[in-house]
């Protein structure tokens, strides 16, 4: 290892663990080796950083971020809880399993985890509270829940990663769906097994009618992903062009149908649309000059050197680089984590023969599972926040999702045919 290089990782680390932002960090550290290596002049810092986000398919970013913005405000996502809530009932666990169930169908909207926490949690924490739920609890369903934003199409972790990789972004929302469903069966089973202990109940009692109502009430919210993942998967159109057929879809529902939706409110709207792409965008910026370096000097060969040097096995291998980004995922950013080691495991994936589709879920379910762990843990973070407690009154609870997310991921790895089975289904 060059001294350059060993600088630019030192510094990138310190700058991590004083709490800079991660685009600083990597914008930073890149700068740092540009000066010792003298490899080119600074000027590349700008002309990396434009060329990383020069994407076409970066384009739905902002889409889907306005996408869910809309459908949350413009009434589409109180209707989703309302018809989980219809068909659970009085059920132990009940308004848990609630939280997690319109988790799952409003990810199915936003492709954000922080989104799906606050858009979920303002609406059912409160009421978890007044039934009981003790609030470290409901937070740390809440944030596992809101993380399946982050696995569930369509995904802006996915789009990230099929442009970091130049993989199709259509397999990758299509393959993510069975994974994605099976980590909501697991945190409902959770959720019910620590209800049980409790003795926490659901909301109002199952009836028909109330089930009826609320069926019917919801049915152009339960369209809306019909139609952004149905038409990606039958070829329609592309993920970028569903990002914005899913923004013209709630624009029009909440205006003329729910009437729920004024100039000011969208305005607004823009404007948190805006500051949140010009946070995701300076990060992919920043990354892809740090990964330039990486690849120049020969990071990635590197890396395959070491593992398959380490092993001969495709699944240790798979093993190791998951615990890499599981380790990773407990103080860094998703979409950084993405941008550096994508690149970097790219070539690995090719000596031992794995798809880049199917690392690209377990990367995500991986990635999920850090963003509930602390220090930095963002979805964990929000849930806390919206839930108006501290993170610590959360760690009780913690560690039983934590634990069946890990253990669907790891049932990923040694099953792979379970992704591609799910791929088949949807």
């Amino acid at each position: 290892m060059s001294i350059a290089l060993a600088l630019l990782l030192v510094s990138f680390i310190v700058l991590v663990l004083i709490d800079a932002p991660i685009a600083v960090a990597l914008g930073l550290s890149s700068a740092i080796y540009l000066l010792i290596a003298d490899l080119a002049p600074l000027i590349v810092i700008a002309q990396r950083m434009v060329g990383g986000i020069d994407s076409f398919t970066l384009l739905a970013i902002p889409l889907f971020l306005l996408a869910g913005l809309l459908m949350v405000h413009g009434g589409l996502a109180p209707r989703i809880v309302a018809l989980c809530a219809a068909v659970v009932g009085q059920r132990t666990g009940g308004l848990a399993i609630v939280m997690i169930a319109a988790c799952m169908m409003f990810g199915s909207l936003s492709g954000s985890g922080v989104a799906d926490v606050i858009a979920i949690g303002t609406m059912m924490l409160p009421a978890m509270r007044e039934r009981g739920y003790h609030p470290g609890f409901s937070a740390a369903a809440l944030g596992c829940a809101g993380s399946l934003g982050t696995v569930i199409p369509p995904s802006i972790v996915l789009i990230v990663y099929g442009t970091a990789t130049n993989t199709s972004i259509g397999q990758l929302f299509v393959s993510s769906i069975g994974p994605g469903i099976l980590l909501g069966l697991g945190l409902m089973a959770v959720a019910w097994w620590i209800s049980r202990k409790n003795g926490w109940k659901g909301g109002a009692a199952f009836s028909w009618p109330v089930l009826g109502h609320a069926f019917k009430d919801s049915i152009l919210a339960l369209i809306a992903p019909l139609i952004i993942v149905g038409g990606i998967r039958m070829g329609i159109f592309t993920p970028t062009e569903a990002a914005g057929i899913g923004v013209a879809y709630a624009l029009f529902i909440g205006i003329f149908v729910y009437r729920q939706l004024t100039f000011s409110s969208i305005l607004g709207m823009l404007r948190d649309t805006t500051e949140m792409t010009g946070s995701i965008l300076l990060v992919i910026a920043a990354a892809s000059v740090f990964g330039w370096i990486l690849a120049a000097e020969q990071v990635p060969q590197l890396v395959v050197g070491a593992i398959s040097g380490a092993t001969d096995n495709a699944t240790v291998a798979l093993l190791l680089m998951m615990l890499a980004v599981l380790v990773l995922g407990t103080f860094m950013e998703s979409i950084a984590i993405i941008l550096i080691l994508a690149p970097v495991f790219l070539p690995v994936l090719r000596v031992y023969q794995i798809d880049p589709v199917y690392f690209g879920v377990l990367l995500t379910i991986n990635l999920a599972i850090g963003a509930n762990t602390p220090p930095l843990g963002i979805d964990l973070m929000a849930a806390c926040r919206t839930g108006g407690i501290p993170m610590s009154a959360s760690f009780r609870y913690l560690l039983p999702f934590l634990g069946v997310m890990t253990g669907v991921m790891l049932l990923l790895v040694l099953f792979p045919q379970l992704v591609a089975f799910g791929s088949a289904l949807f």
